[in-house]
């Protein structure tokens, strides 16, 4: 094994806490979308033949009275063919937050790995861990240095969402793939089958929603936008698939257990055909 000397800046330069600036000014390579060819952004103009990539389609996230819910279906598709039925798209960044990919699955993946790392990274060199808005942020600013393979077709738009210890309340964000960032109030939905889940949680959401209302909403909204767009994975009882979900609230991350999210369905599932 080689020892790798460590890196040196300048004073000016130094990237700080920030691996995510470390790895820009070390390893340039490493950077999500880096090795794509920058793009004319004001022509737009994309790749004429766009990288047919497994994609991620439906992720929703709703806000309850203590925290948030974020849940992902289970499908990745490539262009008409079922690249994967039991993909996760909801992944834990750190204790106190959470992430969903809808997209081109292997950029989004790599994107979620980097996030945790940058956040791993800033806890070990402050002492604490980043802010809320802070996190947000650093992944705002991933999206942007992926544009030009967005550009290409490898398009990545997550939500985030997580428990802001300093304001004691669960907050959840969406994205452009510019990069942009906005906070949303109640809840958020992206992917190809968003339009659909949205309406669905449009309808049932109210203010102060307990835990398990906000789990079932999710659930249900995931089931009916799988019910309309192609690209969504609707519940599979004889393969046991049913969608990913997870709880951010002032206890942490918890990713509910596969069983517990059978259960639910099932009981959703009954109740929409006795109905």
């Amino acid at each position: 094994m080689i020892d790798q000397p460590l890196p040196i800046f300048a004073p000016g330069s130094d990237p700080g806490p920030s691996f995510f600036e470390l790895l820009r000014r070390t390893s340039p390579d490493a950077v999500p979308g880096a090795n794509f060819p920058a793009v004319n952004l004001s022509t737009g103009a994309p790749s004429s033949s766009p990288i047919q990539v497994p994609h991620g389609t439906t992720i929703v996230c709703i806000k309850f009275a203590g925290g948030v819910v974020m849940a992902g279906d289970r499908r990745a598709t490539e262009g008409y063919t079922i690249a994967s039925r039991r993909i996760d798209k909801v992944s834990q960044c750190d204790h106190w937050s959470a992430m969903a990919i809808a997209g081109a699955a292997g950029p989004g993946m790599e994107m979620v790995r980097l996030l945790q790392t940058e956040l791993e990274h800033y806890e070990k060199v402050e002492g604490e861990p980043l802010s809320l808005e802070g996190k947000a942020n650093k992944l705002s600013q991933m999206i942007r240095a992926n544009l030009p393979a967005a550009m290409q077709g490898l398009v990545v738009v997550p939500l985030f969402c997580g428990y802001d210890l300093r304001k004691g309340v669960g907050r959840l964000y969406k994205y452009d793939v510019t990069g942009g960032k906005y906070e949303e109030a109640d809840y958020a939905t992206t992917g190809s089958g968003s339009v659909h889940a949205r309406n669905w949680i449009k309808a049932g959401f109210k203010p102060d929603m307990t835990p398990e209302e906000a789990v079932n909403l999710g659930l249900l909204a995931l089931f009916m936008a799988a019910d309309e767009d192609a690209a969504t994975g609707g519940p599979d009882p004889v393969r046991r698939i049913y969608p990913t979900v997870a709880v951010v609230d002032r206890d942490g991350y918890v990713k509910l257990a596969e069983d517990d999210v059978e259960r639910r369905a099932t009981e959703i599932l009954a109740g929409r055909s006795s109905q």
